[in-house]
Formats: C-alpha cells, structure tokens, sequence
C-alpha cells in the first residue's frame, strides 16, 4: 500500500513524523544508488557505504529538498557528490554499469538478435564490457539516461552541467560504445546475430 503513494505524498508523510515511509524511497532507488557509487570505487564494500551515506544524508535533509526536481535527481546528486568526495580521498578511478540494468541499451544495439534469455544475457555482458571500456564521462551518462531514467535536465542537474551539453555528451557515448563494440566485439555480434 505504501509502495503505490506518490513520492511528494509519501516526502510529505515522512516529514510529519512517518519515519517508516522512508523505507519505501530507499527500496525505489538503493540498486541505482548502489550502481552509481560502484562506478566511480570499482569496490563493491565502499559502493554500499556510499550508497547508505547517501539515504543518511538524505534524510537528515529531506526538509531541504524542495521538489523542484525528481526526488530520485536530488538523490543521484548526493550519490555523486560522496563519490566524488571519496575519489579525492583515496585517488582511484571511475567505471561501471549494472548488467541487469542495461538491457534497453543491450536492445537497441545490432536488432536482430533472437529474444531468447541467452542472447539477451549475452548481449548485455557485450554491453556492460564495452561500457567498461569508455571513459568515465560516457559511462555515467549512459546510467544516468538509461538505467536511471533521468532526463536532460535532471542529468544536467546532476553532472552539473547544461542540458544541452548532456545531449551532446549522450549522443557522443552512443557513438563511442557503438565503435566499441563494432571494434572489441565483432565476433560476438556476428556470432549473436547467426544464433
């Protein structure tokens, strides 16, 4: 029943004193939270810690969310920053993408491929391994848009940039991944599409 309330109704409950409520937000997004933070630690230990931060901090300062964004754009924000936050303390570098998050992406590249749950497994370890080849740019984009389903703006927001600049920055990783894998994963998108 909680799951179903709408997320300004739900911020709303949780702000009169509801605490439990908060529960449902953090189910909603820990998995994209937790993807996001693995992309910049490479570490699945510091991802979690990032992530739990990230719903702490949240809470503590959910009366200073304003919803004039997507809750879910707020959070990713907070996600980014602790990361980045962590990056400078321990100099490591970035990378990552969910494999069971990426399958609209998997789907729109090399069409013809069966429907079949091997293939499709197939294709989304191509992708996840091409994806880990880009820069970390592209592959933060690429979460973002697809696996996050931020918009624009919401990426903009985010990465703190232009919405603009986002849709070139978009359009760019598409072409990038595409080369990828035309040039790292040829023979396995032969051997896909023979299948």
């Amino acid at each position: 029943m909680t799951n179903t309330i709408h997320e300004p109704e739900l911020i709303a409950r949780i702000l009169k004193g509801e605490q439990q409520h908060f529960a449902v937000l953090v189910d909603r997004y820990q998995s994209m939270a937790f993807t996001m933070a693995y992309r910049y630690t490479h570490n699945r230990e510091d991802a979690e810690e990032i992530a739990q931060s990230a719903f702490v901090k949240a809470y503590r300062c959910l009366a200073d969310y304003r919803g004039d964004a997507k809750f879910s754009t707020w959070l990713f924000t907070i996600v980014r920053s602790l990361s980045l936050s962590f990056l400078r303390k321990n100099k490591t570098e970035t990378l990552s993408l969910s494999l069971d998050k990426v399958q609209h992406l998997a789907d729109g590249i090399g069409g013809g491929f069966s429907a079949n749950q091997v293939e499709k497994k197939s294709r989304i370890e191509m992708v996840q391994k091409a994806i880990n080849q880009l820069g970390s740019d592209d592959a933060q984009v690429l979460s973002l848009f697809y696996q996050g389903e931020q918009t624009l703006e919401e990426i903009g927001q985010i990465m703190g940039i232009d919405p603009n600049t986002v849709k070139v920055k978009l359009h760019r990783a598409r072409g990038r991944l595409k080369k990828t894998l035309e040039n790292s994963f040829s023979e396995e998108i032969k051997n896909l599409q023979q299948a």
